[in-house]
């Protein structure tokens, strides 16, 4: 069995670096797997063919991508959040790599796939849903709208008054290019639940398969060591927040600052990772680090294990890799109750999981995690590495796939076992 995954972007980063990780799983179980994408770096690994290795390939992507945000232009008075056409891309058809592919496997794929190209694919397919994108008008993610599940058209993020705006198009687009065949993976419940209300996917098979970890390469460090090596001190509780983006709007940080005016600023410090636009305001009171963007596996290792808990305040997450990522290194989380995270955290168990939107409750829930005893607190985080072992690690997330792949194939419906802590 030959697959294809199509990943669009550097593969140590973001939604590609899952894709990567389940690759490289899938491998090793004895699936000939193969990755076609416009990263700049494939490790030297013979099993991924770079389509941006030379400046010519880089430089066709970077014209597309332009051209792809044309029509998003003409909306000067749009929220700047993440937007894509869909415009821009190849059509794999033609590439070697497609021709020896018994199935196709798209993850994200804005920029390395046009997405009107879709209906020539004869290979059965599988599209893994890493966010909202691939079934709105454009957005990655539609927060309170609903109009997804219509037809789009007077988009809130686009500020756009007309019925029949970009995102009516592109939506109207998806549903003639989409083929029926398609089988649908959402990497959480919450996103399952949102793509069978879809306008685009809701006559469509779609089963949940979490995202996944590299529980071997996120593994817990000794607290001290990795306090020293970062450089922080042992006499506070070390609260850990951060993502690719940790400002993004979706991730919710102004909520994680006003939960941190309902803790005792002398007991704790604050960590944090990601963009420069999160910083700890001065008015707060609250000691605190910016370790800058980590994206190196053993960078994040050693925050994640020098941390006493992990904050996930998202508004809004496809799943939350960084929770998982936390809890392999032995350290709990706290998360609302609410979209992606709620499927990974068992409340109370391995962490805390907040009243949506509610900060005063988040910080409850840190506070809950920081002030168990050590011994309670040694093993609220045994039970965390033990969960993201055996519900989220890359192996056990790759033999789900391969059932879904031989399913496919055959043409038989999807049929997965329900994790614990995933029923919907």
């Amino acid at each position: 069995m030959n697959v294809l995954h199509l990943v669009a972007g550097e593969l140590d980063r973001g939604a590609a670096r899952g894709a990567y990780w389940l690759h490289q799983a899938l491998r090793e179980i004895g699936v000939d797997s193969h990755i076609l994408s416009n990263a700049t770096n494939t490790y030297g690994d013979e099993s991924i063919t770079s389509l941006a290795s030379t400046p010519v390939g880089r430089l066709k992507f970077a014209v597309a991508k332009r051209l792809g945000r044309a029509p998003v232009r003409a909306y000067r008075g749009r929220q700047r959040r993440i937007f894509n056409t869909g415009f821009d891309g190849i059509d794999f058809t033609h590439h070697p790599a497609y021709a020896a592919a018994d199935i196709v496997h798209l993850h994200w794929i804005n920029g390395l796939v046009r997405i009107g190209m879709l209906g020539r694919v004869t290979r059965p397919m599988v599209w893994t849903l890493r966010d909202m994108w691939p079934f709105t008008g454009g957005c990655h993610y539609a927060m309170d709208c609903q109009r997804y599940t219509e037809a789009c058209g007077r988009c809130p993020q686009l500020r756009s008054d007309s019925e029949h705006d970009l995102t009516f198009k592109l939506l109207r687009r998806k549903q003639k290019s989409l083929p029926r065949h398609m089988r649908i993976i959402g990497i959480s419940q919450w996103l399952s639940g949102c793509a069978r209300r879809s306008a685009v996917f809701r006559d469509h098979e779609i089963s949940t398969i979490s995202n996944n970890v590299d529980t071997r390469a996120f593994t817990p460090l000794a607290k001290t060591d990795a306090r020293h090596a970062l450089g922080l001190s042992d006499a506070k509780k070390i609260v850990l927040v951060g993502a690719q983006d940790a400002a993004e709007f979706y991730k919710g940080f102004e909520l994680f600052l006003d939960a941190l005016s309902h803790l005792d600023r002398d007991s704790v410090q604050v960590v944090l990772f990601g963009g420069q636009g999160s910083a700890i305001p001065d008015t707060l009171g609250i000691q605190s680090t910016h370790l800058g963007y980590l994206s190196d596996t053993d960078a994040l290792r050693s925050a994640y294990s020098a941390a006493d808990v992990f904050v996930a305040p998202s508004r809004m997450d496809a799943f939350g890799k960084t929770l998982v990522e936390a809890m392999a290194c032995e350290t709990p989380v706290v998360c609302f109750d609410a979209t992606g995270p709620k499927d990974i955290v068992e409340h109370r168990m391995d962490g805390y999981k907040a009243e949506p939107f509610d900060a005063a409750d988040l910080a409850r829930g840190i506070r809950w995690v920081v002030e168990q005893s050590p011994e309670d607190h040694a093993s609220l985080c045994r039970l965390a590495r033990r969960h993201a072992e055996q519900r989220f690690d890359s192996r056990v997330i790759a033999t789900q796939y391969e059932a879904v792949y031989r399913q496919a194939i055959a043409g038989t419906s999807v049929d997965l076992p329900v994790a614990a802590g995933q029923a919907g």
